[in-house]
């Protein structure tokens, strides 16, 4: 199987911000059935919520793809032709046995009427040069899913216009209704600094006395059922020694991101940075040996790496730009190169994944196998860290 036929899997996010469904898709011109047929025998997909669908990109009918899942919905091009007879066959077979199927409407094709299909999906482009209450119509019988969501302003429109799941690209753009900095989460941030310099326990403390948003995002984790403690946390003291040092710094990485103002109602990009840090952690380690070798001393090769797929988006999150917001922290110079230039083995890794998010898929993949790192490995790594992420907002 060619190395760069590459899967990438993008949630969507519902109406709550919290991801309701997944997208997979393929570079331009790649085998996607050999792909498609690993995800669907993956153990993993059954630690998913059941009830968010997974749009799949319509592909001939092969040996060994077997049925589809049932959360499957076969997403169809809005145009055919005549090399792609096949899709009509596929479209009819699916409908007759009673599979969800979804279109990808184009500016140039009729929309076609409520109900026709179970899903639509089009642009936020398309979708906000309609004429008034069109979605509306559809929404009655279609759920809609809007695509190429690329601002704030093109989110919100989608949440008050019908639109039930969008994709995230605007994730990775700074706001600009809100510049003023967070002082909650500079807060945490310099909390990250000490731990990351080995500070003693009262230097610790004394940050979180400082902020009590902190203390109670604190004793509200470990007191959670994650977490299970056999009496009540009451101290921060007793919160640190019980999550140890090394499971504070992560959790602390990831609180972040989190809403400090009840701990409820973390920012979408919590789900983002924690399935980043993920896949930092399992990916750098397969990097090949003279590509990697000598970058992090060994016993902090997994924190390291995951400190850098979280700390990759603080930036947007805090509206600092990355140079200015890693001079608040003593990081190593390797991690300030990942971050900042992208020119380290983790850097390069970093910078493929951002490829895929931005959904530069011809790009990511070119990354991808530059870095030797294939096609059924990543889809893995991909599965594993968004099933551990879709679980880390109810915890945090």
């Amino acid at each position: 199987m060619p190395a760069w036929d590459y899967p990438f899997i993008h949630p969507l996010l519902g109406s709550d911000d919290d991801w309701a469904g997944y997208r997979v898709e393929f570079s331009p011109g790649s085998e996607a059935g050999p792909m498609i047929a690993r995800l669907a025998a993956s153990p993993i997909l059954n630690e998913f919520d059941h009830r968010a669908p997974w749009f799949i990109p319509a592909i001939a009918p092969s040996d060994g793809m077997g049925e589809p899942d049932e959360r499957a919905i076969t997403t169809f091009p809005a145009r055919t032709n005549e090399n792609t007879l096949w899709v009509r066959d596929l479209e009819a077979q699916l409908r007759q046995s009673k599979r969800k199927v979804g279109l990808e409407a184009s500016p140039e094709e009729k929309l076609p009427g409520a109900g026709t299909w179970d899903y639509l999906l089009l642009s936020a482009g398309h979708a906000r040069g309609l004429p008034p209450y069109t979605l509306l119509g559809i929404s009655t019988r279609t759920t809609i899913v809007v695509t190429d969501v690329h601002s704030h302003s093109d989110h919100s429109w989608s949440l008050a216009n019908a639109c039930s799941l969008s994709t995230g690209e605007y994730l990775l753009t700074h706001s600009t209704g809100n510049t003023k900095a967070d002082m909650s989460r500079l807060k945490l941030v310099k909390l990250l600094a000490l731990i990351d310099d080995d500070a003693n326990t009262s230097a610790l403390e004394e940050v979180f006395r400082e902020e009590p948003k902190l203390s109670y995002s604190l004793l509200r984790l470990v007191n959670s059922a994650a977490l299970a403690p056999a009496t009540r946390i009451t101290s921060y003291a007793q919160a640190i020694n019980i999550l140890g040092r090394r499971q504070l710094q992560r959790w602390l990485q990831l609180l972040v991101y989190s809403d400090l103002n009840d701990g409820r109602h973390p920012t979408p990009l919590l789900q983002k940075a924690a399935a980043r840090g993920f896949m930092m952690e399992a990916l750098l380690p397969r990097l090949p040996a003279n590509t990697a070798e000598n970058a992090i001393d060994a016993q902090n090769h997994d924190d390291t790496a995951f400190m850098i797929g979280t700390f990759s988006l603080l930036d947007v999150l805090l509206n600092i730009p990355m140079g200015e917001l890693l001079h608040q922290l003593p990081l190593t110079e390797y991690v300030e190169q990942s971050l900042l230039r992208h020119k380290t083995p983790a850097g390069l890794l970093l910078d493929a994944i951002e490829a895929a998010e931005k959904r530069d898929l011809s790009g990511a993949s070119r990354r991808l196998r530059e870095l030797s790192i294939d096609a059924e490995t990543y889809l893995d790594v991909q599965l594993a860290a968004l099933s551990w992420a879709a679980k880390i907002r109810k915890s945090v």
